[in-house]
């Protein structure tokens, strides 16, 4: 296997196959991380990912933030004076549908344990320093590289692209990215200042805050902590040209706090606001994953956490493929999982929720009409929560699910702690004490079994056997919280997804392991 670039999804995307014995090179033409704090926030569904990985007590350890600090966010109108903002409730809700609590920390701070764990697999061999330089044709993937004046050529039976936005290997591989762009340039600075730590006391302890204004056209200034009392990062809507030279940042940080502070720049640098998703994920041995595959701006955290789930969803397709008892359909599933998923959140989550705060504002303001306006700003403190509970990635629709009719792949959901097919397992404690999700087997099919008939259970390990597809039975009584799995049978896949639920063995227990292995 061959993995291009290694920053946080191409290091999760080594783990994941070192972990499964896959042999891997990975290519990254930087020997270190860069030093901008993007990317902090992590899922509760992340945090699974490190759990599997076994270095989930690691990454919680390389945190800058005290432990247990408010990850949640301050929404004000105007300025971070206002006496209109709210703290809406955040991903704590969705909280008992996971096995891990969520975490902030610094990108570079998260990549530097995937690297420390990647030291521990011999299955993984890195080449910081060497640059991918092209994709050859031939039957297997073919990548040349190089290095102060040094040349090879690396051959092997996958070739994986997460080498960012501008993705040479997307390039090389013919394939096209198309989105929503905004035409907005945005400033990210990232600064020190203990004076604007101490101007925002007044607001419960909270790391981001976001300024909502009507000119901002549905954008917002969105204001971060690296940690708790001096560091900083600030992303804003800037004029087209914007430099140091020509234009106040000091200035429009203080605009939205709403007070004048002192600080320390360490860095301004400069994006693009738009959303952008690749035609397709896949192109014969070639894949992308991660901001490869797709980017958006950095609104909500689902920019890293959806890279991270592209390398739980391809990681055990990729080895399933490799020992043989996965077909090529599976890895096809790939791009008919997660690219849904994707267009969904970067459309419907993050574009249209820009319109829609632009339309918020244009039609509600204190100026125009205080009482109306304060009446709708009341009913904008529930959307948040709303929002979360909507953002729910499932794969009803794909072809190796068992899914209802009609179902598609989407972000769009609900969460549930009962097991449905195309749907992410929500734990639940066994008679041992232990939880569902310390008996699950990395890199096989587990079937839950409450209560199942020997030879309920018989018809599955026997298809199994015969399909020589990797199966862990999980045995336990059908009582207590299992009960609110709503169903005695389920098969859950190597990434925790229910593949299939029902009360009894299907009729043909080896067609449904066919067509959930892609075969």
């Amino acid at each position: 296997m061959i993995i291009v670039g290694a920053g946080p999804v191409g290091l999760a995307l080594a783990v994941d196959l070192g972990l499964r014995g896959v042999s891997c090179a990975l290519i990254e033409s930087r020997t270190g991380s860069h030093r901008i704090p993007k990317g902090q926030n992590l899922t509760q569904r992340t945090l699974e990912h490190f759990h599997f990985w076994g270095i989930v007590d690691a990454l919680r350890a390389a945190r800058v933030m005290p432990r247990g600090y408010p990850i949640g966010e301050i929404t004000a109108y105007g300025n971070l004076m206002s006496r209109y903002w709210h703290a809406p409730a955040g991903r704590e809700q969705v909280r008992p549908y996971y096995f891990q609590d969520n975490e902030r920390l610094p990108q570079y701070r998260m990549e530097a344990v995937l690297r420390g764990k990647l030291a521990t697999l011999p299955q993984v061999e890195t080449r910081f320093g060497w640059s991918a330089r092209a994709l050859e044709p031939g039957e297997r993937g073919r990548v040349s590289i190089a290095r102060d004046g040094e040349e090879e050529v690396l051959e092997a039976d996958y070739v994986v692209g997460c080498d960012g936005a501008g993705s040479a290997v997307r390039r090389q591989a013919g394939i096209e990215r198309a989105g929503t762009d905004f035409h907005q340039p945005m400033a990210l600075m990232v600064f020190r200042s203990r004076e604007l730590h101490e101007g925002l006391k007044r607001f419960p302890e909270r790391s981001t805050y976001r300024v909502m204004r009507p000119d901002l056209r549905g954008y917002w200034w969105f204001l971060g902590r690296i940690d708790v009392g001096e560091g900083w990062f600030f992303h804003a809507p800037v004029p087209a040209g914007a430099d140091a030279g020509n234009f106040d940042f000091h200035g429009l940080v203080e605009r939205a706090a709403g007070f004048s502070f002192s600080w320390q720049v360490e860095h301004i640098g400069f994006w693009d606001l738009r959303v952008s998703v690749a035609e397709r994920y896949r192109a014969g041995r070639v894949f992308i994953a991660g901001d490869a595959a797709h980017s958006h701006p950095p609104y909500g955290g689902y920019g890293l956490n959806n890279g991270l789930e592209d390398a739980a969803n391809l990681g055990w397709k990729l080895q399933a493929a490799l020992e043989g008892w996965g077909g090529e359909a599976l890895l096809d599933s790939y791009d008919a999982e997660r690219r849904p998923v994707f267009r969904s959140v970067g459309e419907d989550f993050i574009a249209a929720r820009i319109r829609r705060d632009a339309e918020f504002f244009e039609r509600h303001n204190p100026e125009r009409d205080r009482a109306e306006f304060e009446r709708a700003w009341e009913a904008l403190k529930d959307e948040s929560g709303t929002r979360v509970h909507g953002y729910e990635p499932n794969y009803e629709g794909s072809p190796v699910v068992d899914g209802p009719p009609g179902a598609v792949c989407s972000a769009h959901g609900r969460h549930a702690f009962s097991a449905r097919a195309g749907h992410h397992l929500a734990p639940q404690p066994l008679s041992s004490g232990r939880n569902v999700f310390e008996e699950l087997r990395r890199g096989a099919f587990n079937l839950l079994a409450f209560d199942a008939e020997a030879g309920q259970i018989r018809a599955f390990e026997s298809a199994a056997a015969g399909l020589r597809i990797p199966l862990n039975v999980i045995r336990d009584v059908f009582d207590g919280p299992r009960l609110a799995y709503e169903s005695r049978l389920a098969l859950v896949r190597p990434d925790q997804f229910v593949a299939w639920t029902g009360e009894r063995a299907p009729r043909d227990a080896r067609a449904l392991l066919a067509k959930v292995a892609g075969r």
